[in-house]
């Protein structure tokens, strides 16, 4: 194989949550390996500053890279992403629903409000998306890549909604890698062990240690690990996986 050749050349992708963390790192592995790209964040002006600084850093590579703003907790603005995207890019040939709500709090102290918000952003919107990008994925014989966790398989003190969430985006997952799999649309999931992020950052280093004494490799995950796995299932090496989990969690769950 020629390692030249750039695996996502000409793919056109849309990836929430695209501002930092684990959204940032994928947006770097799709520009690198070609793919043009639409980095959707949080209606805040953090959130806008980061996105827009990463189009600008990406654009310089040689890519298309643009920011859009967008309320993933609406039933108006997913699909709204999707077509300012495809208006400014072309047809979509890749989703990365990987923007996420969480806050912890006792199951029984969560109201109505808080699990709608949170399965809003965390599931809906990747059905809103997929719906607005239905026939453009359809042309690009394109693909969907949701993101899961850990928590969904191992449960998680005082994470009722988030895990509930986590788990209903591996069912749509499947659902969908059911339902348009003929259309040659491949629909998976990557579920994410305990990662270097502003969250574990947030740990101190006897809650980072003890949660690297259950790893197997002995660290926590960084982006770039997630970003890898992403890539990899919107590459045409993936073209016969559909409706998979693929666990990047250092072996600390073992499926």
């Amino acid at each position: 194989m020629n390692s030249s050749v750039k695996r996502l050349a000409g793919k056109k992708a849309v990836i929430t949550g695209a501002s930092r963390g684990i959204g940032a790192a994928v947006a770097r592995a799709f520009a690198h390996e070609g793919a043009d790209v639409a980095l959707a964040y949080a209606p805040n002006t953090e959130m806008e500053k980061l996105a827009q600084e990463l189009a600008v850093e990406l654009s310089a590579t040689g890519v298309k890279a643009i920011a859009i703003k967008g309320d993933l907790a609406s039933a108006e603005d997913p699909g709204a992403i999707i077509r300012t995207a495809c208006e400014a890019l072309g047809p979509i040939s890749t989703i990365v629903a990987n923007a996420a709500a969480n806050w912890r709090s006792p199951f029984d102290q969560y109201s109505v409000a808080d699990w709608e918000l949170i399965n809003n952003v965390n599931v809906r919107s990747t059905w809103l998306m997929a719906k607005e990008a239905k026939a453009d994925l359809i042309g690009t014989q394109g693909s969907i890549i949701t993101v899961s966790s850990i928590l969904s398989y191992n449960g998680n003190n005082t994470n009722a909604l988030y895990v509930t969430s986590k788990n209903a985006v591996i069912g749509l997952t499947r659902a969908l890698a059911r339902e348009i799999g003929s259309r040659n649309i491949t629909v998976n999931c990557v579920a994410p062990g305990f990662i270097d992020t502003d969250m574990t950052k947030a740990l101190t280093e006897d809650q980072q240690n003890a949660l690297k004494v259950n790893i197997p490799l002995q660290r926590l995950g960084t982006p770039e690990d997630i970003a890898h796995a992403v890539s990899f299932l919107a590459s045409p090496g993936a073209g016969y996986i559909t409706g998979a989990t693929l666990h990047v969690n250092g072996g600390l769950y073992l499926s």
